[in-house]
């Protein structure tokens, strides 16, 4: 998937139909890996699109958007950070695919077979239901697929909340389809699988009528993404709702479902959103005594503790009682709009960067990706409104002009590049004057 020959365009209809798995076998199956598309890059002006129109329908139903703009970047800041590894390195669920596939595999079945591909659809879908299952009762798969529950709101872009390090664990999962089903097979369909989750992260559909028996819908997916008690574990599918009626996870929508995790871990700071739960289980490790706990502390369930059951007690998971408030920024909404404005800016770069990535120098990507990360972590200080968040700004701003200056960053608009200057450098006398202002009111103290 990453011959840049292959990326082809998508018209607006197969867009439309990717993100709802209803591609047909003949158009979406290649001899080589090489052949297969990104169909995840050629989806992003469909994600962007399905978006605005939930802003639209949320507006015209209830008056107001369907979540809010700070949660909404700290979303979207995960996705981008979630993705930053695929600039130096294949996916490991593709790598660890193919080594098995050319080492281990009892017998091919051929790549351009219908059969084949509909086997596929279903074995990719049961182990997104098996590692997905496992993510929340293995305490260190939580570790990595808690970032994607952290968001107390739940609209289209809480699906771009994902994991640096999920990635990981769930490769395991699928690694015994290479034992007969072609690379390139399988390659489309974790595609696909991933596509479909994207549009059932939303309020605005309550319901699709006979399809709730067999598919997983938005409805179900609230319910998987609830802290209420009757929500805990359950409605693990990707596509399908199926394996969840047949292994006994399953749970229909009822009362109104309180999002976010059960301790809800109030930052927007990308990096605490992605890695605190890994600080929690090195601290309980340690607290732990015995070997045996020590262990438990690793693979048992998230809930667990000395003397509890392997997944903890329901009742240890607090109640909803409704009057729960979700955590919010205090910045006022100029500073806001200002993190909005950077953040788009950050996202121009970023996707250009993803474009034209093997054009690049690995010092220019290296650098790159440290500015993205730097913007990420200088937005979540300012919506949390962290006291060394001046400062951070002003050494972001300077940093960006610093590789702009020696061409490692560019303006998408050469004709722009005079304005960009002048706005960063603005930028910097800004947030220098408030960090100065701030050590001065903290030294008068």
């Amino acid at each position: 998937m990453k011959n840049p020959e292959a990326q082809q365009d998508v018209s607006v209809s197969q867009g439309v139909r990717i993100l709802f798995y209803i591609m047909k076998p003949n158009e979406t199956s290649f001899q080589t890996l090489e052949e297969v598309p990104d169909y995840v890059k050629q989806a992003t002006p469909f994600f962007i699109s399905l978006i605005l129109l939930e802003l639209v329908v949320s507006w015209l139903r209830k008056g107001k958007p369907p979540g809010r703009v700070d949660d909404a970047l700290t979303s979207m800041s995960a996705g981008v950070m979630s993705r930053l590894p695929g600039l130096f390195f294949r996916s490991i669920e593709v790598t660890s695919y193919v080594y098995i596939w050319e080492n281990y595999r009892l017998f091919t079945l051929p790549w351009d077979s219908p059969w084949t591909w509909y086997l596929t659809f279903l074995a990719v879908d049961l182990g997104y239901y098996w590692f997905h299952r496992m993510a929340h009762e293995v305490n260190i798969m939580w570790a990595g697929h808690q970032t994607h529950h952290s968001s107390e709101d739940y609209n289209l872009s809480t699906a771009l909340r994902q994991s640096v390090i999920q990635i990981y664990t769930s490769w395991i999962f699928y690694s015994p389809l290479a034992l007969f089903i072609p690379p390139s097979v399988y390659a489309v369909h974790l595609q696909f699988n991933l596509l479909y989750q994207f549009w059932i992260h939303t309020e605005v559909i309550r319901s699709l009528g006979p399809l709730e028996l067999i598919l997983n819908t938005p409805s179900h997916h609230r319910v998987h993404h609830g802290r209420n008690r009757y929500c805990i574990d359950k409605n693990y599918g990707g596509t399908l709702i199926i394996w969840d009626k047949i292994f006994g996870t399953f749970e229909a929508e009822s009362e109104r479902v309180a999002y976010g995790l059960t301790h809800p871990i109030n930052t927007f700071e990308p990096f605490k959103v992605q890695f605190h739960h890994l600080y929690s289980i090195w601290t309980t490790f340690w607290a732990t005594p015995g070997f045996l706990h020590k262990f438990s502390v690793i693979f048992k369930g998230p809930g667990w503790s000395l003397g509890k059951p392997r997944l903890g007690l329901s009742e240890d998971i607090p109640e909803i009682t409704g009057k729960e408030v979700s955590y919010s920024s205090t910045a006022s909404q100029r500073l806001k709009l200002y993190t909005v404005v950077q953040f788009g800016l950050m996202l121009a770069f970023y996707e250009e960067t993803f474009a034209n990535a093997n054009a690049l120098s690995q010092l220019t990507l290296l650098l790159r990706v440290f500015f993205i990360i730097l913007t990420l972590t200088s937005i979540g200080f300012l919506l949390d409104q962290r006291p060394s968040a001046s400062i951070v700004e002003t050494l972001r701003c300077m940093v960006f002009l610093m590789l702009y200056e020696f061409g490692h960053l560019k303006p998408l608009v050469p004709s722009l590049s005079f304005v960009f200057e002048v706005f960063f450098t603005s930028c910097i006398a800004f947030w220098a004057i408030r960090s100065m202002k701030q050590l001065v009111c903290s030294h008068s103290k």
